[in-house]
């Protein structure tokens, strides 16, 4: 059996073959900054949702809402980073912004219901601005010309035709 390392920054792991390092190497999303930085405010939000206090019900949701949003970010990402298809990536993109607002959105709502430990949403708010530059940018490398027709209307290159794409 032949014993492959890898060492990922974080920590090191060791994999009994190479089967499994290619495994580990199937998702090359994980590589992207954008990704990267997704998982960086999920660990944020989840420490800062960590404060709010069990016997607030309002607070609560918010905590439940603030975590589902900041899983998005990397979850959306890898759904786009898989998909070839520009409609399917920028569905994904849709998706994520939304779900960074919501983020944001919601570090507002904290601070209404009475939230104490505020410390540490300017920090957050940071780190989504610093996604949303990431993700200009990662959006603008989509191919819009590799696409499929959208009935809807929503995820059509700009200057495309329902006729143009019967003809080819």
């Amino acid at each position: 059996m032949k014993w492959v390392y890898s060492y990922n920054g974080k920590g090191c792991r060791i994999f009994r073959s190479a089967s499994q390092t290619r495994k580990a190497q199937m998702h090359p999303h994980k590589k992207l900054p954008i990704y990267r930085k997704g998982e960086e405010i999920y660990h944020l939000t989840s420490c800062i949702v960590a404060l709010v206090p069990e016997e607030d019900d309002m607070l609560q949701h918010i905590r439940e809402f603030m975590l589902q949003d900041a899983a998005l970010l990397t979850v959306k990402v890898a759904g786009a980073a898989g998909a070839d298809l520009y409609d399917i990536q920028m569905k994904n993109a849709v998706l994520i912004r939304n779900a960074a607002r919501d983020l944001l959105t919601n570090c507002t709502a904290l601070k209404l219901y009475g939230f104490q430990d505020t410390t540490y949403l300017p920090l957050l708010r940071q780190a989504i601005e610093e996604y949303r530059l990431l993700f200009l940018e990662w959006v603008a490398g989509f191919d819009p010309w590799n696409y499929i027709w959208d009935d809807w209307g929503l995820f059509n290159p700009p200057g495309a035709s329902k006729q143009e794409d019967e003809d080819q």
